[in-house]
């Protein structure tokens, strides 16, 4: 019986997003109980790899940020390759709705945000933070309505979320390097060209474009451009099909995607998450930094998202998506507002300071917890209204 149970639970679309959440709910207990030095101290331990003296030495928080988070921008990768190949982002004209939901879903956070700290040099850096949209969490709310929500809606979002994923790639390329060193760039074109290589060729083994991406990642991360992009880069290196018409890519998508939702993303949550609440006043959360967060998620994701879309059909560029009516895109427009993982990555980027790091977890998981809390009430309640009103035209027919 447990195993069936267990079976089911990691069989449902909703599994990645429940486990996402109990890691953040582990951290915040464990971040304010007696184990928080314990806490605090693994994550800050340095390990080191060394080859006489040279290599990498970072604290256990980074090599979780920047070394499984290439993994996880590795998976999103496959998964962006995919779609623009053979899946929903092929035909330009299934892109353009919830493409300009997207656009209008970064910028209107980020816009929300800088109203609060503009001008202010310490967090104006942050004003990415509120513009991403987690994929695993956002469709598993969703998943929780099951067929009681149109399936064109869950394709709407996770277009949107996949573009919006694009979206934080160009941004953490463009505006999150440190210090660039150029030479260490150099040295990376050197595995870069063996990966072009490789897909060119239809290579059928993957383990050879793996090996070049690590060695990609170790220079990409040298250089002082985040690592993360090492990943992406090597992931459209892996052929769609290859010289025996099998596909490498499918293949490696499906067996990595398990542990990057499974093990990866709980790991980075139960890492980033955890908000330490004593000596915390309520009017800390409205200072500037997590208030601007809270609210980019909350107001500037519904208003980017729904009023992109409301104004493309409103002017006849696209039209809303078969059985989706404006109720459900607002209840969309609140579900993109749960950043969580994408929106702690993007702060672990901005700011180094662990106080400034702690007012980015209480907005994120304040404005995240708030806009899933209503998208599902809006969704439930639109399918409860659809199924009383399906049971009354019922009722008359018979």
């Amino acid at each position: 019986m447990f195993l069936r149970a267990f079976d089911r639970f990691f069989n449902h679309d909703a599994s990645g997003g429940i486990l996402l959440m109990l890691s953040a709910v582990a951290a915040l207990m464990v971040a304010n109980s007696g184990l928080q030095p314990f806490y605090e101290g693994a994550l800050s331990s340095y390990l080191a790899v060394t080859l006489n003296g040279d290599g990498l030495q970072k604290p256990l928080i980074l090599w979780i940020n920047d070394g499984l988070m290439a993994v996880f921008f590795f998976l999103i990768g496959l998964e962006l390759k995919r779609e623009l190949l053979e899946g929903k982002l092929k035909n330009p004209a299934d892109v353009v709705l919830p493409g300009m939901a997207a656009v209008g879903g970064m910028i209107l956070p980020a816009l929300v945000y800088l109203v609060f700290n503009w001008g202010n040099s310490a967090t104006v850096g942050g004003w990415a933070i509120p513009a991403a949209t987690d994929i695993a969490f956002a469709l598993g709310v969703l998943a929780l309505l099951g067929d009681r929500v149109p399936s064109a809606l869950k394709v709407f979002l996770l277009t949107l979320a996949i573009l919006d994923d694009l979206g934080a790639i160009v941004i953490i390329a463009l505006f999150y390097t440190a210090e660039l060193k150029i030479d260490y760039l150099y040295l990376a074109l050197v595995p870069l060209a063996g990966l072009i290589w490789l897909n060119l060729k239809g290579a059928h083994r993957v383990a050879p474009a793996i090996l070049l991406g690590t060695v990609m990642w170790f220079f990409v991360l040298k250089s002082g451009v985040h690592a993360t992009l090492a990943g992406v880069i090597t992931a459209f290196c892996i052929p769609l099909t290859d010289k025996w018409g099998k596909s490498p890519l499918h293949a490696l998508e499906n067996a990595l995607s398990p542990y990057v939702l499974y093990l990866i993303v709980p790991v980075f949550a139960f890492a980033n998450a955890g908000v330490v609440l004593k000596g915390m006043a309520f009017s800390d959360l409205l200072a500037p930094l997590p208030v601007g967060i809270a609210l980019g998620l909350v107001l500037g994701k519904q208003l980017g998202v729904f009023g992109a879309t409301w104004l493309m059909v409103r002017l006849g560029l696209a039209k809303l998506p078969h059985g989706v009516r404006w109720v459900h895109i607002y209840g969309l427009a609140c579900l993109a507002g749960i950043g969580f993982t994408m929106s702690l990555f993007i702060g672990s980027l901005s700011f180094g300071d662990p106080a400034l790091m702690n007012d980015v977890r209480l907005g994120v998981l304040s404005g995240s917890a708030i806009s899933a809390l209503t998208g599902f009430g809006v969704l439930w309640l639109a399918a409860r209204r659809d199924a009383a009103a399906a049971m009354a035209t019922a009722d008359q027919g018979a």
